[in-house]
């Protein structure tokens, strides 16, 4: 079988201790990700021999890009960016895509080719359902998508909306007012809101009533016009509720739903999530988009977590 080099020069030497890492770990992660090519480094001229080397060499010029960008090559990075080059995807056109540049902290971007996917599909359809495991960023970047369509003036107001159940837990049983029982159930959204926009500045979007914190049974009755609205924890829903919220969307809104499937606390089962898909696959602006293990934004353990579990759950 016949071998090839490629080589690659970096445009400048001060990008390579941040592209080949501290003790060049970055460049060993890689060889040992393709056992099938050989790096060589002298200068700011990288050589790529093996059979694996085009594929290296797609790689190290997408992590150049990263570099020259600002961004740290940590292990995660380098991982992800390995998993999306062997599914024939570009690092670059993935980690650089901007969702939203908060007041404070890093921007928003996406982590993986599924949550660039994600993003992409809530940026194109009315409805959006993202369903995978804790972990993924299902909620965080809705409600970044939900912020950036807010200062875009795109919607008036947005509506952050969850199942009053969790592990059989009900609201009545929690003491105080409407907000003081709802917080324990929409703390994450709120949590999200807030790292996007600053606490004094997501309170001040409460009070003007810009946005919305509010259990899915206030959703009743209403229409919901002009509004980013998102239904977290949605295999929670029960079937009817489901149906009550999809027919609450007025015009101008854009409604994102996210759910597990795996973590269902609804009383008897019955998940509004469940089965779903097969109903309103081919509705013109409504998609829906699977994240998985490999989407997981959290320490690696939680995504040999999910593996374990992916394996030990017999398929219907």
């Amino acid at each position: 079988m016949s071998s090839t080099q490629v080589k690659i020069s970096v445009p400048a030497n001060h990008l390579m201790p941040a592209l080949l890492g501290e003790r060049d770990e970055v460049l060993r992660a890689v060889e040992a990700a393709f056992p099938g090519a050989t790096i060589h480094v002298r200068g700011n001229e990288i050589a790529i021999d093996g059979d694996d080397a085009a594929r290296v060499a797609a790689l190290v010029e997408d992590l150049v890009v990263l570099v020259e960008q600002g961004h740290r090559l940590d292990a995660s990075t380098v991982r992800r960016s390995v998993e999306m080059v062997r599914q024939d995807e570009r690092p670059a056109d993935v980690l650089t895509a901007e969702v939203l540049r908060p007041a404070r902290g890093r921007p928003v971007r996406p982590k993986s080719s599924g949550q660039k996917r994600y993003v992409d599909a809530v940026r194109d359809n009315v409805i959006t359902f993202g369903v995978g495991p804790a972990g993924t960023g299902k909620s965080w970047l809705a409600v970044a998508m939900a912020v950036q369509a807010l200062q875009a003036k795109q919607v008036e107001r947005i509506i952050l909306t969850r199942p009053a159940v969790e592990a059989g837990e009900r609201l009545g049983f929690l003491p105080g007012d409407l907000m003081a029982k709802v917080d324990p159930y929409l703390r994450p959204l709120w949590d999200a809101l807030h790292d996007m926009v600053g606490l004094e500045a997501g309170a001040k979007l409460l009070e003007r009533g810009t946005v919305e914190v509010a259990p899915l049974a206030f959703m009743r009755g209403r229409t919901l016009n002009a509004s980013f609205i998102i239904l977290d924890e949605a295999q929670n829903t029960t079937p009817e509720q489901m149906k009550m919220f999809l027919t609450r969307i007025g015009f101008g809104s854009k409604a994102v739903i996210t759910g597990d499937t795996t973590q269902v606390d609804v009383a008897g089962g019955r998940s509004g999530l469940g089965g779903l898909e097969k109903v309103l696959t081919g509705i013109d602006g409504l998609t829906w988009v699977h994240l998985g293990s490999s989407d997981v934004i959290r320490h690696r353990i939680v995504q040999d977590i999910v593996d374990a579990y992916e394996r030990a759950t017999p398929r219907a």
